[in-house]
């Protein structure tokens, strides 16, 4: 494990650059298809979201303390699961939502809420858990991270661009509604190649180093999603809006954790490793799960029409 305090990701300024672009991109997006009635449906449905906000920046954070404490990783991984654990959700989930038929409305809604509220949530929930064991606090202080320069990242990245999408949505209409596929597929397709180039030019450091994080990644992300689904069901959330909160916690912004990483901890590879390989897996759990969901209401559906005939 101590060969793990020497590894570095190859990122470059203009790579951090690019990425910080991408998901501000991705917000802006995001904020053009959100529409009164997603609000609305915040009003009529406050538990499902106040469930899903709780699913993931109290309990997902507290439980993988809990997980770190068990399984006792490297101390540079297990910050990179602090800082997953404190990101909001990924802009993929909506796509997941309406995949595994969850509640896409209340998707779109905790995504953007999610966004503001990670403002505050992702730097105190990070410095918070990441201070309470003597490993990882001593990282936080060797490179003496404040709140107020991530929460200045996290908004200037997240918050920013979904505000001014909101404006153009409001004052706008129809060029938001324009250019709103457009600027879905224009983001995705960044992101992908980002993900492609990044791959490529670090595939020695992954080959030699992957196996280390491969099972921690997925056990993490397999309690995120187990933890929002039975969340939900706990607090006796409808099925579909079960399924979406198992999604909003289990697929989290692993961007966002890269650029957090490369912006204040100077690519700690351990760190970098956790995030970049969360940023790839989730997006096949995500759509495992909810597939998964999808083949329930299927089995479900022919039930009830064998029932009936």
């Amino acid at each position: 494990m101590s060969t793990l305090e020497q590894v570095r990701i190859n990122f470059s300024n203009d790579s951090v650059g690019l990425l910080n672009f991408c998901l501000g991109f991705i917000m802006f997006g995001v904020a053009l298809n959100l529409k009164k009635d997603n609000f609305i449906s915040l009003i009529n449905n406050k538990k499902a979201v106040f469930t899903g906000l709780a699913s993931q920046f109290i309990l997902l954070p507290a439980f993988t303390f809990l997980l770190i404490f068990l399984i006792k990783p490297h101390p540079g991984l297990a910050l990179g699961m602090i800082l997953v654990a404190a990101c909001p959700g990924g802009n993929v989930s909506n796509f997941y939502s309406m995949v595994g038929k969850g509640n896409i409305a209340l998707s779109v809604t905790l995504t953007a809420i999610a966004t503001v509220v990670a403002a505050f949530a992702t730097p105190f929930n990070f410095s918070f858990w990441g201070n309470l064991s003597p490993e990882t606090s001593e990282i936080i202080k060797s490179i003496g991270l404040s709140f107020t320069d991530m929460f200045k990242t996290v908004f200037l990245i997240l918050v920013f661009p979904l505000l001014l999408g909101l404006l153009v949505s409001s004052k706008a209409p129809k060029i938001a509604g324009m250019i709103e596929k457009p600027v879905k597929v224009i983001s995705f397709v960044i992101l992908m190649a980002f993900i492609a180039v990044a791959t490529v030019d670090n595939l020695d450091v992954f080959k030699n180093y992957i196996h280390y994080v491969v099972a921690l990644v997925l056990l993490h992300n397999l309690m995120a999603l187990g933890i929002g689904y039975f969340t939900g069901k706990l607090f006796k959330n409808n099925e579909q809006d079960c399924r979406t909160i198992s999604i909003e916690t289990g697929v989290q912004n692993g961007g966002l954790a890269l650029v957090l990483i490369f912006n204040f901890f100077d690519g700690n590879g351990p760190m970098a490793l956790i995030a970049a390989w969360w940023g790839v897996w989730d997006i096949f759990s995500g759509y495992i799960i909810a597939s998964l969901f999808a083949y329930r209401s299927k089995r479900s559906t022919n039930k009830s029409e064998q029932v009936i005939n």
